[in-house]
């Protein structure tokens, strides 16, 4: 399972930053928050103090190099100089650290809402969007997707966004879960039992219509996998097929034409028929994409072979 699903409405630099920004997350929700900005902070005054000390001393030693040597001159000239550009270095490495996770927070709280991890979800919800995840997964990654025989634009946009929509709608499930069986663990009167029975038939309810919406995506993945199967079937025969020619060459100069005659007829109607077989899997599949549509009906298509 991802390590966070992102609402695909998010800029993709964006984020990729929250994806990106796990450590910085799980600090927030323990309760850190970055220090506001100060105009000069305390080390950038004690870089600045110590800079002027040492460059008054350099003077005063530099006028005496003539006497004390040209190695001492060279110290100052060099070596003070390098410690003060290494202190710096040091230090401005920090202040980028803390400038990067400062943004990064300012961009968690942006975004808040808009982003769902695994800890956001109690196993049971869990299970379902792995099941999601894998599902479109499965379709993204077919060759019949990527080599444009489904609606590869369509699966782009709407596939990212089913998963968004699942995710988020079990993370909500999960907090008002817990919520609930947190209340109930503490005991209930007969007068609130009779209230709380009926929510928990809602959020049962509420998980029987996101689980409808993962079959639902794996419906269309199983029609995408049937015409995967079949679309590598056609390929298979299309390579056979193109060597037709040499194979009826050697079977005239061999005389074997009672024997490879029919096999290689037989071969060719066997190439029409996974072409038109692969035709109606891809038909399959597009049909069922259209049930993960908005506004669909809410009885989708059994899968392949099913009457």
């Amino acid at each position: 399972m991802a390590d966070m699903v992102v609402d695909p409405q998010i800029p993709p630099d964006d984020a990729q930053v929250l994806r990106q920004s796990r450590r910085v997350l799980v600090k927030m929700r323990q309760g850190w928050a970055p220090q506001p900005r100060k105009a000069l902070s305390d080390r950038h005054r004690g870089m600045v103090s110590v800079f002027a000390t040492v460059v008054f001393f350099g003077l005063l030693l530099g006028l005496g190099a003539a006497i004390r040597g040209l190695g001492l001159l060279l110290l100052v000239l060099v070596g003070i100089p390098l410690v003060i550009v290494l202190f710096a270095r040091q230090d401005l490495s920090e202040e980028d650290e803390d400038d990067t996770e400062r943004e990064t927070y300012e961009l968690l709280r942006w975004h808040e809402g808009r982003y769902v991890l695994p800890d956001d979800l109690d196993e049971s919800a869990r299970r379902l969007l792995a099941r999601a995840q894998r599902a479109v997964a499965a379709v993204t990654g077919s060759r019949v997707n990527t080599e444009g025989l489904l609606d590869d634009a369509r699966n782009a946009v709407m596939l990212p966004a089913e998963e968004w929509e699942i995710a988020r709608l079990l993370a909500k499930l999960s907090a008002l879960r817990a919520k609930h069986r947190e209340t109930v663990s503490r005991g209930l009167t007969p007068e609130v039992e009779a209230v709380a029975e009926p929510l928990a038939r809602a959020l049962d309810g509420s998980e029987a219509a996101v689980l409808a919406r993962v079959e639902a995506l794996e419906r269309y993945a199983a029609n995408v996998t049937e015409a995967e199967r079949a679309y590598h079937a056609h390929e298979q025969i299309e390579e056979l097929r193109g060597r037709l020619h040499q194979y009826e060459e050697l079977v005239a100069e061999t005389g074997a034409d009672a024997f490879a005659v029919p096999e290689l007829d037989r071969l060719a109607a066997d190439a029409d028929r996974l072409e038109q077989a692969l035709r109606r899997s891809v038909g399959s599949a597009r049909e069922a994409f259209r049930y993960l549509e908005p506004g669909a009906p809410k009885e989708v298509p059994g899968p392949p072979g099913e009457p």
